[in-house]
This record gives C-alpha cells, structure tokens and sequence, in this order.
C-alpha cells in the first residue's frame, strides 16, 4: 500500500505556505516522470517539473523506485490541474517548484507519506520546518522508504555511484570474493550496511555490527 494515514496534528503542513516571493500559474497533468519530475501542459505549452525540497528514489531503484512514481500518479492523475509555485530553472532545462493539487501542497505530501525524502541540499526557499516534521513523522511511522528493513540507499547517493561507475543497482551488489570495497568509495552509510549484509564483514574493522561509522 502507498498511502496511510496521516497524523492530523501535521494536516496543516501539507496547505499552501508563502515562504518566498515566487511566480505560480496554473497547468494541467500531463504526465509523471518518477516520484519528483512531471510533464505539465498550459496550452500548446509543455513544461516540465522538478518538484522543489524533495528527493525521490530513482524509478531504476530497488526497492522502492517504482512505488514512489506510482504514488505521485495517484496524486497527479493525467488531467489534474495544478499549480506550481516556480522556485528556478535547473540546469536540465525544467522548473524547480512546488506543486499544489488545490490546497495539498504535493512536494510535501510526498514525503508526509514516505514517498520521498526531504533535499536538505537544496531546502532553501522551502519551509525547512514543515518538511522536517513531515519526514520524521513519516520516518517514525515507518512509512513508504521507511518500512524499508535496513533502509534503502538515498536518491543523491545513487546518482552519485552510478555517476562514478561504482554500480548500477542500489544494493551495490557484487560478491564477497570478486573483490573489496573501501568506506570512502562507497559514499553513504547506508550502503555500507547492504553490503555488510552482504558479507562484506572486512567493512565492520571494530566488530561491533556497523560498517563505516564514518559515513554518518
């Protein structure tokens, strides 16, 4: 299931905040790209959009890439007219911005149901408040990528590996005896864990049951 129920002591987060100065114009649906990308069209116009503050698990991760797509088109079926709230202009062309479906600002619902996590790289210009309360919320419920058993490796981390050539698939697999990781080249700790699991044991040098304290 990719929706729960939501604490209603953070409904009035999920509304239309006012954080910054920015243009806005009305859309319709188009189509969705994965759990933080969209196709809008106003007219003969088609736009498309990077939803602002979150991070969504790439449609190629496993597990939960897929899913998050998933739960955006339930959000945004084709046709939903929206407004976006435009924030910039990335360097792939699209408009970063926050989308808001009538009231229910989508960004933040997203990460309310776990379906996304907060961009803390990029929060300026979001209400940093509300998105943290909706994530830990979110993230003690247990919701969406944090029903996940162990977690599961953040978006950002993914690209970054992929970038790097280090692997093509989120758990990183490779077996224990093909060869060794270090902590550095493996960029996040939560990686660190899978491949822990793994049976990459060399990566936990105190014994104690975690792999590359450092990477907290």
């Amino acid at each position: 299931m990719l929706f729960y129920p939501i604490n209603k002591f953070l409904l009035p987060f999920l509304s239309i905040s006012f954080f910054w100065a920015a243009p806005s114009y009305a859309s319709t649906v188009l189509s969705i790209g994965d759990g933080d990308t969209i196709t809008i069209t106003n007219g003969a116009q088609k736009t498309r959009v990077r939803l602002a503050c979150i991070d969504s698990p790439e449609t190629s991760q496993m597990p939960y890439g897929m899913e998050s797509r998933q739960a955006l088109q339930k959000l945004l079926p084709i046709g939903t007219e929206v407004t976006v709230r435009s924030k910039a202009t990335d360097r792939y062309g699209r408009t970063v911005g926050e989308v808001l479906k009538g009231n229910t600002n989508i960004n933040q619902q997203q990460v309310a149901l776990g379906n996304s996590f907060v961009y803390w790289q990029y929060i300026k210009g979001c209400d940093r408040q509300t998105y943290s309360h909706l994530e830990n919320d979110a993230r003690l419920n247990k919701l969406g990528v944090w029903s996940v058993p162990g977690g599961i490796q953040r978006p950002w981390d993914y690209r970054r590996n992929r970038k790097g050539g280090f692997s093509a698939s989120s758990s990183g697999s490779r077996s224990a005896g093909s060869g060794k990781y270090r902590c550095k080249e493996i960029g996040s700790w939560d990686k660190a864990q899978v491949l822990l699991k793994q049976g990459h044991t060399y990566l936990d040098r105190d014994g104690d049951g975690e792999a590359c304290e450092l990477l907290k």
